[in-house]
């Protein structure tokens, strides 16, 4: 059986990697991306550059998205030459950044008016995994519809997993981000306290991690706060925008979330300090000078 053709917006570090990984397996690609430098690289290997989302879906049988914000997906859905415009009856549209629900279930139902589907799928793990095949991702969208892109879904990730009706990918990796986030915001904060009460940091460090407070994201603040390496890769600005739909998404389903607001206080202040591009750890920087 033939592979399917694919066109993929979103050439960063995760998609330009996707997008080798798809390349290294034998898919046909159409590409998109403001950085000419990227989309250079994966024509280079066999890859057709699209002159707009709407020459892009047309010739594809699925569509990725891999980009920064709902916003963008949205414009790149609906403009006078976007997606919607271009779309095949039959074709798929599969949106693999971490979008608000309410967006991803909109422009879902406008795709079914045009006999094309849809899948949220946000992602985790990192670029590395990507260019691997080995990313961990939440789908989401009928049943029918994934089982047609599942083959596809299964040589980019080793965990795919299927969480129910369109929406609930985002709305879980929001979840998990929700969590993650917070978790390191409060974990850095400890050692900022520890480092302004004159507790030593090490110290500190093996003592939690003795107990259930251990976790990988506890070491990635150690790794900032005590051996100065910053390797989370994952960015302060980043973090900000997701807790932001996560409060949106919160408000949506009628109720609060004050822990996240209180860390997205705490990330639009480092954010507004200049600290964005900096991984989330980075913010120990930010508090370790924050006065009453």
């Amino acid at each position: 059986m033939s592979k399917p053709t694919i066109g993929f917006i979103g050439l960063g570090l995760m998609g330009g990697n996707m997008v080798e990984n798809l390349q290294n397996k034998g898919y046909e690609l159409t590409v998109m991306d403001l950085d000419k430098a990227a989309v250079a690289a994966t024509v280079a290997r066999g890859a057709t550059e699209a002159a707009s989302a709407k020459e892009l879906a047309a010739n594809s049988d699925i569509v990725m998205l891999c980009l920064t914000t709902s916003d963008v997906v949205e414009k790149l859905v609906y403009s006078d030459d976007g997606i919607l415009a271009g779309i095949k009856e039959g074709a798929t549209l599969v949106d693999f950044g971490t979008s608000i629900p309410a967006s991803t279930r909109k422009i879902g139902a406008d795709l079914a008016k045009k006999g094309a589907g849809m899948i949220d799928a946000p992602l985790g793990r990192t670029p590395a995994h990507a260019k691997d095949g080995l990313l961990n991702i939440m789908a989401s969208g009928d049943m029918a519809t994934f089982e047609k892109v599942k083959p596809v879904l299964d040589e980019q990730g080793e965990n795919v997993f299927h969480l129910g009706a369109l929406g609930a990918g985002h709305t879980t990796k929001l979840i998990n981000n929700f969590m993650g986030m917070t978790t390191a915001a409060a974990m850095s904060q400890a050692f900022a306290v520890a480092e302004l009460a004159g507790v030593d940091r090490k110290q500190l460090f093996d003592i939690m991690s003795a107990g259930p407070s251990n976790s990988p994201f506890m070491n990635f603040c150690k790794n900032y706060a005590v051996d100065g390496v910053s390797d989370l890769g994952f960015s302060i600005a980043n973090a900000n925008k997701d807790l932001g739909y996560f409060l949106e998404m919160v408000s949506d389903l009628g109720t609060r979330a004050e822990i996240a607001e209180g860390t997205s206080h705490n990330l639009q202040a480092a954010l507004d300090a200049g600290m964005g591009n900096g991984n989330v750890p980075e913010i120990y920087d930010y508090f370790l000078k924050l006065k009453k």
